[in-house]
């Protein structure tokens, strides 16, 4: 008679996965859209962004930067197949034109300009060479606190290249990219490091870093990289990278950055760049530079891969090796409640880290404060 043994988790029900709906509402904060130069064409740029159309443009006068909402509300036609004119963009239909502070400037063929004739101004930051909207379901102004950090290599343009990006659509809802902060098991898995000897999070406020020390094939040769990556708000992160590439020391920095297009999908832009080699040709030192980015692009591409191919969870099955993920969701859900709902203790410092015997552990901080 056979006897079959049992192990005690093969008697224990499945787990279930559970998922609520993505919120409806869209996360309080600083949104990236990209090089800011490439709005500075004199042309309105349509944006799918947060559930409806906006229009963004650079005044001819005055240099700024607008962003407003792209219904014309006279008769519904699209601002962004406008024009811009003086510091206005005006309606293809019937010609309104509308000032970056979303006041009607002008209306053609009419006497007066109805009192109410108003459509909503986003308040917008140029910061690092990139463009950011600022988006609040309360309609507050932006938190002085949430300001976007100055890296001073991006004006650096004889020790570090420009910013080399890229852009995805992704058919998913934010908080999937959001896990990566204290998912310490993909970068085995996904993205190819041997061995983790390092992980920490640090949650303070608007800001969560993740600090980690691991070597990697793909980016390093089987060197160890130091990263320092730290979200500055609910959709901008940077990424403090050292290692090394054939032999020799390679700093480089990434932005991460995404903008919800609706609650199942939103743009990821991905942007890199690299310091300098001291020593090289001006040809091998670029040479270099876009063989780095190239390899930081792909492995970036890898999560994108996993995030058209996972569905949302809320209760994910965790265990001992992975990272604080329920904090993590925790510090992300203040960006979806009012300002004044934000509890306490998610404004205070909180560490969390997983150590496999480093000998000298790195320095605990966010990425570019200043």
């Amino acid at each position: 008679m056979a006897v079959v043994i049992r192990s005690a988790s093969a008697s224990a029900p499945a787990h279930k996965i559970e998922a609520a709906p993505p919120p409806q509402r869209y996360a309080r904060g600083w949104h990236c859209l990209g090089l800011a130069a490439d709005y500075a064409d004199g042309k309105p740029h349509a944006l799918d962004i947060f559930g409806t159309r906006l229009v963004a443009f650079q005044g001819q006068d005055d240099k700024q930067f607008y962003v407003l909402d792209a219904w014309c509300p006279h008769m519904g036609a699209d601002l962004g197949i406008g024009c811009v004119k003086g510091n206005s963009v005006v309606c293809k239909f019937h010609g309104w034109a509308w000032g970056g502070d979303g006041a009607c400037t002008e209306i053609p063929y009419a006497k007066r300009i109805p009192p109410k004739a108003r459509i909503k101004s986003w308040p917008t930051l140029v910061e690092n060479k990139l463009l950011f909207v600022w988006n609040d379901p309360e309609g507050n102004p932006p938190d002085p606190a949430q300001k976007i950090p100055r890296i001073e290599p991006v004006f650096q343009p004889e020790e570090w290249s420009d910013w080399s990006l890229v852009k995805w659509t992704i058919h998913n809802n934010c908080r999937e990219l959001i896990d990566n902060i204290a998912d310490v098991a993909h970068f085995v898995s996904v993205h190819g490091s041997d061995n983790v000897v390092y992980f920490a999070n640090l949650f303070e406020g608007h800001k969560a870093t993740q600090v980690m020390v691991g070597a990697n094939r793909r980016l390093g040769g089987g060197e160890y990289l130091t990263t320092i990556a730290s979200y500055y708000g609910p959709a901008y992160q940077i990424t403090h990278m050292f290692g090394k590439m054939g032999g020799h020391p390679v700093e480089s920095i990434l932005m991460n950055s995404h903008t919800p297009i609706d609650p199942n999908r939103f743009e990821l832009r991905f942007g890199v760049l690299v310091k300098k080699f001291p020593g090289m040709s001006a040809e091998q030192c670029e040479a270099m530079v876009k063989q780095y980015v190239d390899l930081t692009n792909k492995a970036f591409s890898e999560d994108v891969e996993i995030w058209h191919n996972k569905v949302r969870i809320d209760n994910p099955l965790l265990c001992d090796g992975d990272g604080p993920v329920y904090q993590n969701r925790q510090w992300y859900e203040q960006f979806y409640m009012d300002a004044a709902s934000v509890p306490a203790e998610l404004k205070q410092r909180r560490f969390f880290e997983i150590d496999h015997g480093i000998e000298r552990k790195p320095e605990i901080r966010h990425a570019f404060d200043n």
